[in-house]
């Protein structure tokens, strides 16, 4: 599969929305992909510089996404770290090596840009998926917490 990595468009998000709740664990918590909810996010993600909202293009088609974040910090001598959210592989691309290629772009930017650490986190009930992170060279060190609100 020849991929492309850019950034997401407008008329991308409909589409980013619906691999988003393409999921049983995130189906629940997403909505029609239509809403102009999204679009504000959209919005504000793609005015922020240390935002990346990615898509991955094959053959005119998006088939993956994730959102990079860059965050500043004082801790390991002032580095920034990225973080890689929203990971999603489209139905129809999942199982030829897209996700693999993705974390492994993302990473390359984070190196590109300087960032001393790149982070991620994953649901517990995703064992498939910390298998695929630990293959790519990431370490189960943190015990992560969330406060829904």
């Amino acid at each position: 599969m020849s991929v492309i990595f850019r950034p997401a468009r407008r008329e991308d998000v409909p589409l980013i929305v619906a691999m988003l709740a393409d999921d049983p664990i995130a189906a629940a918590r997403e909505g029609d992909p239509q809403d102009e909810v999204y679009m504000t996010a959209f919005e504000a993600i793609d005015r922020d510089p240390r935002q990346e909202l990615v898509v991955a293009e094959a053959d005119g088609r998006v088939v993956g996404t994730m959102q990079v974040t860059y965050i500043p910090g004082l801790s390991r001598r002032g580095g920034e770290r990225a973080l890689i959210e929203a990971v999603r592989v489209g139905a129809s691309a999942r199982g030829q090596g897209l996700g693999r290629a993705m974390i492994r772009w993302a990473v390359d930017r984070a190196r590109e840009r300087g960032c001393r650490m790149v982070q991620l986190t994953s649901d517990k009930a995703r064992p498939d998926a910390h298998r695929f992170y630990t293959s790519l060279g990431f370490v189960d060190s943190h015990v992560g917490f969330k406060l829904a609100l």
